[in-house]
């Protein structure tokens, strides 16, 4: 056999799950959660900058999610993720840039100041904030 023709189906060979994967339908993907159940919505690392004792810069990185069961309101979250996400961000950082250098950050202020973004962004209480990590470097 041909070196060449060896080594293109070995190619072939090679790429064939990928590719597979690549064509699996959107709402197929979509039930492959990788943590949570179907109701927990996981919101990207939000990010601050802080100031550390001796006047260096630092960052904050607080991870979160939303438990929402209400499919309803779980859906609306869905589309206005991005609006939630903008929320959450803009509270870390206005949180951050008062917060004096040494001490550690207040997790209940921050959690109750998150939730209160959720519930305003989302129009009333129906979803629950889920802190992961607040984390200072």
């Amino acid at each position: 056999m041909d070196r060449r023709r060896l080594l293109s189906l070995a190619l072939i060979a090679a790429l064939a799950p990928a590719a597979a994967r690549a064509s699996k339908p959107k709402a197929e993907a979509e039930g492959d959660k990788k943590s949570g159940g179907t109701s927990y919505i996981a919101i990207a690392t939000l990010t601050a900058t802080v100031v550390k004792p001796g006047g260096r810069r630092g960052v904050m990185t607080v991870d979160c999610g939303i438990d929402i069961p209400n499919k309803a309101l779980h859906d609306k979250a869905q589309l206005i993720l991005p609006r939630l996400r903008a929320a959450f961000i803009q509270t870390v950082q206005i949180y951050a840039a008062g917060m004096p250098a040494g001490p550690p950050p207040s997790i209940d202020y921050l959690s109750r100041e998150l939730q209160r973004q959720t519930d305003v962004t989302l129009g009333g209480p129906g979803a629950k904030l889920l802190l992961g990590s607040v984390l200072l470097n």
